[in-house]
């Protein structure tokens, strides 16, 4: 019979890596588009935002979904397994080149090509801060708003 501590000297070499490979790596990308507005940025869950977009239109928020990119698509959507994912629940993502966003403290960009690729946030989990414009309904006019003049986005 195996005692606790040879378990344990057994298991903690395979396990240990695989842990720490879970634990969660963020990315903050910034821009300072917003800076000479000095906004307060008011957090909100999602759903409220998206049931009550009009109460925030020309406000900027804070909002975490899951981000959703594909041709003629950049969206947040709810990211609760129990919402409706469809794109007139979800909100346009208005990325701008005049709200360039680099990683925090570098010069990355975070639609440049660094280290061999892109950086990847397709179907990922985020948080965005932006202004938020309820008449802008995005590509098609699909989407029940968009973000736009985004200044921080953390993956």
């Amino acid at each position: 019979m195996m005692t606790r501590q040879g378990l344990l000297k057994i298991l903690l070499p395979t396990v240990l890596p695989v842990l720490l490979s879970c634990s969660p790596h963020t990315k903050t990308f910034v821009s300072d588009c917003n800076d000479d507005d000095s906004p307060v940025y008011k957090r909100v869950p999602f759903t409220e935002l998206v049931n009550h977009l009009k109460k925030y239109d020309k406000q900027y928020v804070e909002v975490t979904g899951k981000y959703i990119e594909a041709p003629e698509q950049s969206a947040l959507f709810n990211d609760s397994l129990f919402a409706d994912h469809s794109v007139k629940q979800a909100i346009w993502i208005d990325f701008n080149p005049d709200c360039p966003l680099y990683l925090k403290g570098t010069r990355i960009g975070l639609f440049q090509y660094n280290n061999g690729q892109f950086t990847q946030i397709n179907n990922k989990h985020v948080t965005i801060k932006g202004r938020v414009d309820a008449h802008d309904t995005g590509h098609l006019n699909q989407y029940k708003g968009a973000i736009e003049r985004i200044s921080y986005i953390d993956l």
